[in-house]
């Protein structure tokens, strides 16, 4: 357990206490912190209180009532809902300013676990409820050194599949042979299990317009050929098949013909532009030794797209966490789907990845950054220029 280290965590932060709860499995976050079994499939209730100082408290229903026994500290047992309400209550009395799965305005979806109706009446005890978001940074989103290693082990495989797939399109096109997006997605994922790599679905492999959508997937019935004069988007992710390995998570763009149109190739420039002054806005701030926050990066890439006169047609945050969800729970690099103001900590991996789609064609640029003590940096290969297949 890390009970010691989410009590210095929490005494750091200024708060009493972290206040874990959980019916039918709805939080897997309080889980994967609280150690708890895969296998567990509670029914009832439960919360966990860990105080900032002292020994942490189990309220569990008397059907379940061994559901928090891997879990130290002392334990106390409802039946009925008036007990719930006094049990919890006499557990929060002592305290004013608890920590839960709680996102004001759910300005961090991620995070927002608890209903609203729980919110309320942990809020009847007379306590101010407060976000766990930076709390659950700090020990969900932050990487080990073999976590990092995966992911770079990862990114190896990964850019070497991604080279194999724009040479398999190269090679057809070249001779005027018929290749579709379905194909080159199929190709992606054998190489990926014959390289150790699992990833939870995608790629994407987008032509043309389809590229404009952000999150195209082809199918067996829907795909579209790729040929001369075509644009092509592959965005990739994945991971290790091992035990807590984390995610590489790519997007590259590449134009089948020698003749490449102006607007592509100027759209390409400012989107890889853009994604470079957002890396170095962060390693700039490190470099001084000033925090930056998830918003700050997006502003910077979202700022330098608006002033190309591209704004309307950037319709995503620049940049995610990553960790053994592709979608990390730690800092994103947000200022447009929500206001992420969670610093960026040393241990966490997140992308930066800015787009711009227009109705014809649409291209993104995607690279993954390490955060660690006063430094960052790009942890696979970065696209430059428009690949000529």
């Amino acid at each position: 357990m890390i009970i010691e280290e989410i009590q210095q965590a929490l005494q750091n932060a200024g708060m009493d206490g972290w206040l874990f709860f959980d019916h039918h499995r709805r939080d897997p976050i309080a889980y994967r912190i609280l150690g708890l079994s895969a296998e567990l499939q509670p029914t009832r209730r439960w919360y966990c209180f860990i105080p900032a100082y002292g020994e942490p408290v189990r309220l569990v229903h008397r059907i379940e009532s061994g559901v928090l026994d891997a879990i130290p500290g002392s334990k106390q047992m409802y039946a009925g809902w008036l007990d719930l309400q006094r049990n919890l209550q006499e557990i929060l009395s002592p305290y004013r300013r608890i920590a839960m799965q709680y996102s004001p305005n759910c300005s961090v979806p991620y995070v927002a676990l608890v209903d609203a109706g729980t919110v309320d009446f942990v809020r009847s005890c007379g306590v101010e409820v407060l976000t766990s978001a930076d709390l659950v940074q700090q020990f969900e989103a932050r990487w080990t050194d073999e976590q990092l290693a995966s992911h770079l082990e990862a990114g190896s495989k990964v850019d070497q599949v991604r080279r194999d797939a724009f040479e398999l399109i190269s090679n057809r096109v070249r001779v005027g042979a018929s290749i579709g997006e379905y194909e080159v997605q199929q190709f992606v994922l054998e190489r990926f299990a014959q390289s150790g790599l699992v990833t939870n679905h995608g790629p994407i492999v987008a032509v043309n317009a389809n590229a404009s959508d952000p999150h195209y997937e082809p199918g067996k019935e829907k795909t579209s050929p790729i040929q001369t004069g075509d644009l092509v988007l592959i965005d990739m992710w994945a991971k290790l098949n091992r035990p807590n390995a984390v995610y590489y998570d790519i997007t590259w763009t590449g134009f089948c013909g020698e003749d490449i149109p102006d607007t592509i190739r100027n759209v390409f420039g400012i989107v890889q532009t853009a994604r470079r002054k957002a890396f170095e806005f962060v390693v700039d701030r490190l470099s001084q030794a000033q925090s930056v926050q998830g918003w700050e990066v997006d502003g910077v890439a979202r700022s330098y797209i608006g002033a190309q006169g591209y704004g309307e047609f950037f319709f995503h945050r620049t940049g995610h966490s990553i960790g053994t969800d592709v979608h990390g729970s730690g800092a994103n690099i947000d200022d447009f789907e929500s206001h992420d103001e969670r610093r960026l900590v040393p241990g966490t991996c997140f992308s930066i990845e800015p787009g711009i789609y227009l109705p014809d064609f649409g291209i993104r640029s995607e690279v993954n950054v390490y955060v660690s003590d006063s430094s960052a940096r790009v942890t696979g290969e970065e696209q430059t220029n428009l690949l000529v297949l």
